[in-house]
């Protein structure tokens, strides 16, 4: 999918001010208490999602997530398809006091290639 430059831009800022996990390491830290946070929209996320993540979609993220995911000490492991949307809600998160918001190297397409 080509992108307009600005929200390139806005995408590769983001990656710089969050940590990035490698999709090998997901499984890992979810059963160590991580959150896998599915930022797409409810229709892809009812598409296929990783076990056990929940879903807030990034259009309502700001507003939704504190009734999702009240500790802001919890390592929460956004995702999208891809690196965008989830490093953008993972910088989102970090803005919003979230000490621990990363996200997933590659996104969905490269945790499910595992």
């Amino acid at each position: 999918m080509a992108y307009t430059e600005k929200f390139q831009a806005m995408a590769d800022a983001a990656r710089t001010k969050v940590e990035e996990v490698k999709p090998e390491d997901v499984d890992a830290l979810i059963a160590a208490g991580a959150v896998a946070l599915d930022i797409r929209d409810k229709e892809e996320h009812d598409a296929y999602h990783i076990p056990g993540s929940i879903n807030v979609s990034r259009g309502k993220l700001e507003m939704n997530i504190e009734g999702e995911i009240s500790d802001l000490d919890t390592t929460i492991l956004c995702y999208c398809n891809a690196y965008n949307r989830g490093a953008l809600s993972a910088a989102t998160l970090k803005d919003m006091g979230y000490r621990n918001a990363k996200f997933i190297a590659g996104g969905l397409g490269a945790y499910r290639k595992l």
